[in-house]
């Protein structure tokens, strides 16, 4: 299995335009800082979870318990290691606490798993590909990552105070989805039922993408301010050198399914994950640092991605 370079870029061509469709929005007030956050529960409660259960529902790869243990798994022990690695990588490469190592560690160590990895993954293999279920799968794996290893590195907090932001919508969701498909009972959901489940589930895509390029547009009235000389290339050679090179030896030599080595694939391409300036502004961090993350790998990422996607399937395969 393998795609051209130019097959790869052009698949993600469509990704980076939504996000900069969301910067344009934000940039002629069609979009206000005020309407971010009702957006976001809608797409987080509703919208998503519409997007997770019907890719769960109809996932016959999910059916393999080899491909339901190591999704999950996968997703929380390799973004758990990004996170401590960076933050001791970070220390040995002169970043010092109190002046934002540990946001360079949340950050750095969180790819962009979710809205940006099934874009690409749809992209690559067709929204109805069990990729995409699988994806999601792994994807529940990363958010324990980011709620219990990622928020003791950021606020210093307990795991018990992040393990209770794992019961939510896309959790509720999975679990739903995976009980009507390992159970047989998809076949007795009502039709107008999924549709509307489908519909929805599209909706929560774009419009969770479009909501990245709006939340990104304030870091960009002072582009200086988002190249720090020691921060964006540390996070670009572990990001974008590094942790990928890690995900493929891990996709190659472990035993996954042929879907599952995918997955691991797109993950190991992806840049840094936008959510991560949302959350060191809510726990105190420091939101410019992890935006120095966030904008450097994936405005490189627009060469490396496919890059590493071509790579991956040339060498895991």
């Amino acid at each position: 299995m393998s795609f051209s370079y130019t097959a790869v870029l052009l698949s993600i061509v469509p990704v980076f335009g939504l996000v900069a469709i969301g910067v344009g929005l934000r940039a002629f007030k069609w979009v206000t800082p005020e309407a971010d956050g009702s957006i976001m529960r809608m797409v987080v409660n509703c919208l998503y979870p519409c997007l997770i259960f019907e890719n769960v529902l109809n996932n016959d790869a999910l059916r393999n318990p080899a491909n339901l243990a190591a999704a999950p798994v996968s997703g929380f022990i390799l973004m758990g290691s990004s996170i401590v690695a960076a933050l001791y990588l970070g220390r040995l490469l002169g970043l010092t606490q109190g002046h934002g190592l540990r946001t360079f560690a949340f950050a750095s160590g969180i790819n962009n798993y979710s809205y940006f990895a099934l874009a690409v993954c749809g992209a690559l293999f067709g929204l109805h590909s069990p990729v995409i279920g699988l994806t999601l799968v792994h994807a529940v794996g990363g958010e324990a990552a980011v709620w219990t290893v990622g928020i003791f590195v950021l606020a210093g907090l307990s795991l018990r105070e992040g393990w209770k932001k794992l019961i939510n919508g896309p959790l509720i969701a999975l679990m739903l989805g995976l009980f009507f498909n390992l159970t047989g009972l998809r076949e007795h959901i009502p039709g107008f039922l999924m549709e509307t489940i489908h519909r929805c589930g599209l909706c929560g895509l774009t419009i969770g993408i479009i909501l990245i390029g709006c939340t990104i547009h304030e870091y960009l009235a002072h582009p200086s301010a988002l190249y720090h000389s020691r921060v964006t290339p540390i996070a670009c050679i572990l990001r974008l050198g590094v942790f990928p090179l890690v995900f493929l030896v891990v996709a190659k030599y472990l035993p996954f399914t042929d879907d599952m080595k995918c997955v691991l694939i797109v993950q190991a391409a992806m840049p840094a994950g936008m959510f991560p300036i949302a959350i060191a502004k809510h726990y105190n961090g420091q939101p410019l640092t992890a935006a120095q993350v966030v904008i450097g790998t994936t405005i490189l990422g627009i060469i490396t991605i496919p890059l590493w996607i071509k790579f991956g399937m040339a060498w895991v395969f």
